[in-house]
């Protein structure tokens, strides 16, 4: 019958009405044509007009007593297979239906754990444009959310009852060796004696006609950058060392990093720290070297690149380098011992935190938790790099993470129903995985529509402590930096042991304005919702009571007056 249907069907719109094709069907069917249609044997099939986003409607109807006269001379097979399709068409419409505040069908969650999205959303540090987009259409009624907080609250229990802070397993150093062969052949296991930051002379081959930058992947990858790297070739040559006929570049790590959290001050303490005249910066702000690039990660819904060299990275650092050769060379002339006083910073906002792209690149463990972390890296280099952590409270983090980052349909309505289903996905993870597994988790972190994972410092910081020594670390908290920038600035330069500053230095450094403050339009949109922010505090809750503990600071509970 359904070959003769597809034949004679016909939709035929006007503006007065639709015609009405049917057939009537039987045992015997032409391959030419449809046996001429009769009124007493009809079953009518009416085609919806409105475009559905996953189907179109097929309604059928009756006509009449002689219609249902002929469903009956159906044979038994026949009349099952149309009372069993309509049951199936009936239960989609009501999946359609019940999820039309989605506008999607109730199909389960393509979020499932151990594997990864082709399309993972580009992270902090670029472009805001260029994140991935996920939109999720508001309600039309204006529901009072006060009613679901009972629910959210057993999700939120669920999650604090399965909370344990372990000690993780610290990887070999060997076993770090074998996985990055490359980076451990090019930085050395010894630095210049009289170099505040981890420098040294390394041989250069190229002739002086050779662009010493043509293969660095930041250029090659970034428009924005290459003004930047004709500043540095400019520089180049001039600061050479030659020796037997040999020249040789003096290369540099940070001596200090500023390694998180997003949305917490960082650019500000980057911004008023730079105009230290003993401080010098990578060329490029964020370079995210350690946590995406080294992987090769441009962007990860584009898929990977190659990975960038641990060479682009260390070039970032040649103007600095090259002021450091100067003076090496200055100070040797008066004094061969002199320590030179400059040091090198980096400002990644990522270091702190993002281990995404562990899973692409190292083997899976039996518990979910990655073997390796960044922190595990640069300790085996610089074991005694000095950490600044600036802080702020999780919860306005994470609105404030999400008024910068989402690119449209930003509304305290639209915070509260990702901050719902950003919970709800790591509850799901928690009931299979260890905490350390589910922070860690890259599908976890891409499918949350907001970063609920990075305000949880606890952990972080815990597995930063079991590679470096506490007092290798500032912690600092926004708030208190807001309050009273000269005092923050001068426990950072206290930390990095520099030299003071005249009082028009220290002028131009604390009474300039905040950098990276609100945009006017987010400022707009006014605060999230009390229920919202509550809700978000009984989460973090746990979290910054273990952050007290390590810190020994009842600051960093951020409880509400």
């Amino acid at each position: 019958m359904r070959p003769c249907i597809n034949r004679c069907l016909q939709l035929l719109a006007d503006d007065a009405h639709k015609q009405q094709v049917s057939c009537r069907g039987g045992p015997h069917q032409s391959h030419q044509a449809c046996p001429a249609c009769k009124g007493e044997n009809k079953i009518l099939l009416r085609v919806d007009s409105q475009q559905m986003n996953l189907l179109a409607v097929l309604e059928v109807r009756t006509e009449g007593n002689e219609a249902w006269g002929g469903f009956l001379r159906f044979k038994k097979g026949k009349r099952c297979s149309l009372v069993f399709g309509l049951v199936i068409m009936t239960l989609v419409m009501a999946s359609y239906i019940l999820s039309g505040a989605h506008q999607e069908l109730l199909i389960s969650s393509p979020f499932h754990y151990g594997g990864f999205p082709s399309n993972p959303s580009l992270l902090d540090g670029e472009n805001p444009s260029d994140l991935k987009e996920h939109h999720h259409q508001p309600p039309v009624n204006n529901v009072s959310y006060v009613k679901d907080y009972p629910s959210i609250q057993l999700v939120i229990s669920s999650i604090t009852a399965r909370i344990e802070f372990t000690t993780r397993q610290l990887p070999d150093l060997q076993d770090l060796r074998r996985q990055e062969l490359h980076m451990f052949s090019v930085i050395p296991s010894k630095f210049l004696p009289n170099s505040k930051s981890p420098c040294w002379y390394e041989e250069f081959s190229g002739r002086n006609t050779t662009d010493p930058y043509l293969t660095n992947s930041y250029v090659l990858y970034s428009k924005r950058f290459r003004s930047t790297f004709d500043a540095l070739r400019k520089a180049f040559w001039g600061h050479l060392s030659h020796a037997h006929g040999k020249h040789f570049r003096l290369r540099c790590l940070p001596h200090f990093y500023i390694i998180g959290q997003p949305k917490c001050g960082t650019t500000d303490l980057y911004d008023r720290l730079r105009l230290h005249p003993e401080v010098k910066f990578s060329a490029i702000k964020e370079p995210h070297w350690w946590t995406r690039k080294r992987f090769g990660i441009v962007r990860l819904r584009d898929g990977l690149r190659d990975r960038y060299p641990v060479e682009d990275y260390l070039d970032l650092f040649d103007l600095a380098a090259h002021q450091i050769h100067q003076d090496l060379q200055a100070g040797s002339a008066r004094e061969p011992s002199e320590m030179n006083k400059i040091i090198i910073g980096e400002a990644s906002a990522s270091t702190m935190w993002d281990n995404n792209a562990w899973t692409f690149f190292y083997d899976n463990s039996t518990d979910g938790e990655p073997p390796f972390l960044t922190q595990d890296f640069i300790h085996a280099f610089q074991p005694q790099a000095k950490l600044i952590v600036m802080l702020r409270d999780p919860v306005e983090r994470l609105y404030s993470d999400y008024l910068y980052f989402a690119s449209s349909n930003k509304s305290a309505d639209d915070f509260h129903e990702k901050v719902t289903e950003a919970l709800q996905l790591f509850e799901n993870c928690m009931l299979d995985y260890s905490l350390r597994a589910c922070v860690y988790n890259n599908t976890l972190n891409n499918a949350m529509p907001v970063r609920l994972q990075v305000g949880l410092y606890a952990v972080y910081l815990l597995d930063w402590l079991t590679v470096f020594n506490k007092d290798q670390f500032l912690i600092l908290r926004l708030e208190d930096h807001a309050s009273n920038v000269k005092y923050t600035m001068h426990r950072v330069f206290q930390f990095l042991n520099l030299g003071p500053l005249s009082e028009k230095q220290e002028a131009l450094m604390t009474k300039s304005p905040a950098s990276n403050a609100r945009r006017p339009e987010d400022r707009n949109l006014g605060p999230m919702w009390p229920v919202t922010q509550k809700i978000l505090q009984d989460f973090y809750g746990p979290f910054n009571a273990r952050l007290v503990q390590i810190l020994a600071d009842e600051a960093f509970a951020w409880k509400t007056q």
